[in-house]
């Protein structure tokens, strides 16, 4: 039988693990191949992210690999090689990296972070087809019940 033949009940009783995890290989992959199509990676746009004192970085001095790893430590995945990544933005003149190997943004880098945040609302939108905001905020409440009920830290 499969999910789709399956009454509320026995959806009820399934493991919220399995479909979380389900859920969350099918929503990267998505993401990363909508990306791709657009000529760069998500790592790569976490880095710009980051890096930019309009965006994640407070004060735009740059960071270390080694910084930056520990700061995206909770959503890198264990195949992101960010030394590769930074390597391939450092080529295309969005970061630059100073004598202390720190790795900064260009002006390049930051037209370049705006640009492909542009990606973001079409991905979302193709992604959220069909769920209404409401439906999406009970989830995501949802979500965050099973993960304090299990002794998880919110972010």
């Amino acid at each position: 039988m499969t999910t789709q033949q399956m009454s509320d009940v026995e959806l009820a009783g399934q493991p919220a693990a399995y479909w979380t995890g389900v859920a969350y290989e099918s929503l990267i992959a998505f993401t990363r191949a909508r990306q791709a199509e657009k000529g760069y990676t998500q790592p790569q746009f976490w880095l710009l992210r980051n890096l930019s004192v309009n965006d994640i970085s407070p004060d735009g001095a740059g960071m270390t690999l080694s910084e930056l790893r520990e700061a995206m430590a909770s959503y890198l995945r264990p195949e992101d090689d960010l030394a590769a990544e930074a390597a391939v933005l450092l080529e295309r003149g969005w970061l630059s990296r100073d004598t202390g190997d720190r790795l900064r943004l260009t002006e390049e880098g930051e037209r370049a972070r705006v640009d492909l945040a542009r990606n973001a609302p079409a991905i979302r939108a193709a992604l959220h087809e069909g769920i209404d905001d409401a439906d999406y905020v009970t989830a995501v409440k949802v979500l965050r019940r099973l993960i304090r009920n299990a002794g998880g830290r919110l972010a």
